[in-house]
């Protein structure tokens, strides 16, 4: 509406308003308030890196004897030779057949001599007593000699002495190759492996038929049992009819270049593979064995051990159906004795390899761990490709059966994890997708069963792995699109009373929820806030746990205004803050005391802020973005508890003291000031609040400044705080911080002026301190970037300007400046720039529109009107 040009008749309409008209949406709150109601962002809660790797850290809440050691020690005797013979798809009959004794020359004649021991006496003396045991062990029963026959000599006795067991052992069958084992009482000096090469022609024809030349060893040792009850000489010699069932698994080699011979039949196939098997052995295996029984130097055993993986690789002889696997295994348990890391962790990935289980396996797993827990191994474990075999326990594994080896391979992965190579290594090969199906497996098991208790060991491993792969972008995208936020949430319902679990779990939530995606995953899940505020409730004053928790709400409900009100209407959610408030306000207020009484308030009081006033921090900012929501906003303002207790904040501490805690309290105070209604706590305290404000905006920190101002801003619409900021002379203050070049400061400071102008006794302090000047200089400098603050200028404007006789007089010498400016700023083609993105564009469009234009030109108009000669104006561009 066009005002009447006459003075007398013209309607002052300021453009403030106390009451509003109607009710407003939220958007339309939150596009309006800008600046008024803002959210809240801050740190996440620091964990600093624990010094050393265990099973459980430092914090945790289990007791020492209610938990698996990290320490403990382990030798050869903690491995079961019981558990680790072959699984035999067929149960064989004995043999009517009686091994033939062979006669062996004197010892003495044919000793064997040893390496020479290393150089270094300290590794001499290490070796000289870690072999010492370990002979000692083989001296029981020995599964290779220390001593070897020469060619020659076991030639001539198998020769002529027994040629028709010879050729009675390889007619027995045209496919069979038939192992002679001979047996005598000697002493364990006389322990002795015999090699015979050399056959006569007929022999070799008749035992070796369409097969390559190969050696026959012949061994002399302990007698072990193998699975099917007999001993192991027994089983080197079987009838054909009682091979392998068809259709149960080969253990001949595969992917060898030894070539398999098929005869037409399947048992005849199955010994063929057994008879590759048994040249495999002897020519790639057996040779390397010994060397690990006489070896003293670990670099060569470390050597022996990398060849002996390669080779059992190559001839398909890892896992369980490997006949001669208990003996192998054998040689390797007695190796663990021998202190080293890098021999145990050749031996750990070839025992796993071997697919071992029960005792066996739990040792290997602790094996595994205690190499780990050396993060100077981590080179050595990344080359060594240990990972890839532990992992393959977790896939395969049992849980229920295994869950204490399970445990310490998880642990062995989780030290691990701390490696950052190795961390990518895990993420690459599927690992998150292997912890969270453990995770299933576990979440599977009720509270009433007997492994329940057991398996949270368990689980504080995963979820503390789980934590590290949370660093990686990429893990945070499996871990999302995999349903990690439901069986962690599954994990933590059924775990609440476990508070190492609880802690994990909330700090892998801590992290991922600074994830927009996944952020946005957990606020769907409903039943996350139910589970956090009885964690709030029955951990109240386990401070590492709570205030994750109220950093992770805070994440919630900075973005999303269905989490702001989802929180809020579950039962007791308010209390519940309120209660944390009150219990970390008086630890802070206590905390502050004893500064105070031992004089270290100036000096030695710490800058960071101390763990109560960190989870204050977190607390007030979930309290800030809660009041975003119209309705949530509203019901805080009413609070009038939760009013006292931020004011308190302003009244004990200093910005100095705490900067962020006092900035957040102060930002927190301003959202709910902005909600105007009877029952409003902040209304009821506004001059108290002024009163505290005034100590913040006298500090010397310019964010503390600011968030004083945005206060006054709301607070400035009633009247008896306008008479504060007179009385205070604090308007002079907010003519000052026009001049500050920062467009949300002029912003703030220009809310306040303009609800003073609102009264007319208050308007002519514009002009003492240059206030119209700086005005327009905050016009001139933001108009075209910032719609809402030059329609905020201008309003102010048009207060001031209510009772104008004379433009001159009114505006002084910026008058002529100010004319030119408005009209600039009103054409349209002038000020929108076209080079803009069609959206930025659109956007600065519709608030010079709707903002700023019907403001500006009716400002321009009363100033023309008011204006006697009007100099002539040239148009620039902004």
């Amino acid at each position: 509406m066009q005002p009447s040009k006459d003075k007398n008749t013209e309607k002052a309409a300021p453009f403030y308003r106390l009451s509003v008209p109607k009710k407003k949406t939220s958007s339309e709150i939150i596009n309006e308030a800008r600046n008024v109601l803002r959210t809240l962002r801050t740190r996440r809660p620091f964990t600093p890196a624990e010094d050393q790797r265990k099973l459980f850290g430092s914090g945790s809440s289990r007791a020492p004897r209610n938990r698996p050691p990290s320490v403990f020690s382990l030798h050869a005797s903690s491995f079961d030779l019981a558990e680790s013979r072959p699984v035999s798809g067929v149960r064989l009959s004995p043999l009517d057949h009686k091994p033939v004794l062979v006669t062996f020359a004197k010892d003495e004649d044919f000793s064997v001599s040893f390496p020479k021991p290393p150089a270094d006496a300290a590794e001499v003396r290490k070796l000289s007593s870690a072999r010492a045991r370990f002979f000692r062990r083989t001296s029981q029963g020995n599964f290779l000699s220390a001593k070897m026959v020469p060619p020659d000599q076991n030639e001539e006795k198998l020769n002529s002495e027994e040629p028709a067991m010879m050729n009675n052992l390889c007619r027995s069958n045209n496919n069979c190759l038939a192992e002679q084992r001979s047996y005598t009482p000697f002493n364990d000096e006389s322990r002795q492996l015999i090699c015979n090469e050399h056959f006569s022609g007929s022999e070799r024809e008749d035992s070796l038929k369409g097969t390559t030349e190969k050696s026959l060893f012949q061994l002399r040792g302990e007698r072990s049992v193998n699975s099917d009850g007999r001993f192991a000489d027994e089983e080197q010699q079987f009838p054909c009819d009682q091979m392998k069932k068809p259709g149960t698994s080969s253990s001949r080699p595969r992917g060898t270049d030894w070539k398999r011979r098929v005869t037409g039949s399947e048992d005849e196939t199955r010994i063929n593979e057994s008879e590759d098997e048994e040249v495999f052995w002897h020519i790639k295996v057996l040779p390397i064995l010994h060397e690990l029984e006489k070896e003293d130097n670990i670099e060569n055993l470390c050597l022996a051990c990398t060849e002996l993986y390669q080779a059992l690789n190559e001839g398909n002889m890892l896992g369980k159906r490997f006949k001669r696997r208990s003996a192998l295994l054998k040689i390797l348990y007695k190796l663990v004795d021998i202190d080293s890391d890098p021999l145990c962790l050749k031996l750990a990935k070839i025992i796993l390899a071997m697919k071992v289980d029960g005792k066996n396996l739990l040792s290997v797993c602790k094996l595994a761990f205690k190499i780990c827990r050396n993060e100077k191994n981590d080179n050595m474990i990344q080359n060594d490709r240990l990972l890839d075999c532990l992992l393959e326990v977790l896939r395969t594994e049992d849980l229920q059966k295994n869950s204490e080896a399970l445990l310490y391979c998880m642990g062995a992965i989780k030290c691990m994890s701390g490696n950052a190579v190795l961390l990518n290594e895990m993420v690459n090969k599927g690992a998150v997708e292997m912890f969270l199906q453990l995770m299933k497996q576990i979440n599977n098991i009720k509270e009433n069963d007997t492994y329940f208790s057991n398996l949270g060991h368990l689980l504080v491993q995963v979820t503390a792995t789980l934590r590290n792969v949370a660093n990686l972008p990429p893990a945070r995208c499996q871990l999302v699109c995999s349903g990690a936020v439901s069986e962690l949430c599954v994990a933590l319902e059924q775990r609440m009373n476990d508070r190492d679990v609880c802690t994990y779990i909330v700090r892998i939530f801590s992290k991922l929820s600074s994830c927009n995606d996944f952020c946005a995953a957990l606020a769907d899940c409903s039943r996350c806030y139910i589970l956090f505020l009885a964690l709030l409730n029955k951990h109240q004053k386990q401070q590492d746990l709570v205030i994750r928790i109220i950093f992770i709400l805070g994440n919630l409900t900075e973005k999303n205004n269905q989490a702001r009100e989802q929180f809020f209407k579950e039962r007791g959610s308010v209390n519940t803050l309120i209660s944390l408030f009150q219990t970390y306000h008086e630890l802070d207020l206590n905390a502050q005391k004893w500064y105070h009484e031992r004089g270290r308030e100036e000096k030695n009081h710490p800058k960071h802020p101390s763990e109560a006033e960190d989870v204050l921090i977190k607390l007030i900012r979930v309290l800030a973005n809660l009041s975003i929501h119209p309705s949530v906003g509203a019901a805080l303002a009413a609070a009038h508890r939760i009013v006292e207790l931020l004011i308190t904040v302003l009244e004990y501490k200093s910005v100095d003291d705490c900067e962020e805690l006092v900035i957040n309290a102060a930002t927190t105070i301003n959202n709910l000031s902005y909600y105007k209604m009877k029952t409003s706590a902040v209304q009821d305290k506004k001059l108290h609040i002024a009163e505290m404000l005034l100590k913040l905006l006298m500090s010397n920190n310019m964010d503390g400044v600011v968030e004083a101002v945005r206060v006054f801003g709301n607070l400035s619409q009633y009247h008896e705080i306008c008479d504060f900021i007179m009385q205070k002379k604090i308007y002079k203050f907010m003519i000052a911080l026009l001049d500050a070049k920062n467009q949300d400061v002029c912003f703030s400071a220009c809310g306040v002026l303009l609800n003073l102008t609102v009264d007319k006794n208050k308007r002519a302090l514009l002009m003492e301190e240059g206030g119209i000047g700086k005005l327009v200089d905050c016009l001139q400098d933001f108009g075209p970037a910032d719609w809402q603050l030059a329609c905020l200028i201008c309003k102010t404007l048009w207060n001031y300007s209510e009772n104008i006789t004379s433009a001159a007089s009114c505006f002084g010498e910026d008058t002529d400046t100010l004319l030119v400016l408005l009209t600039s700023l009103l054409d349209e083609e002038l000020v929108l720039d076209h080079s803009l993105d069609a959206d930025l564009r659109d956007y600065h469009k519709l608030y010079w529109e709707r903002e700023f234009k019907p403001v500006a030109e009716k400002l321009l108009d009363r100033i023309q009107r008011h204006h006697s000669c009007l100099p002539a104006v040239t148009i620039t561009p902004f």
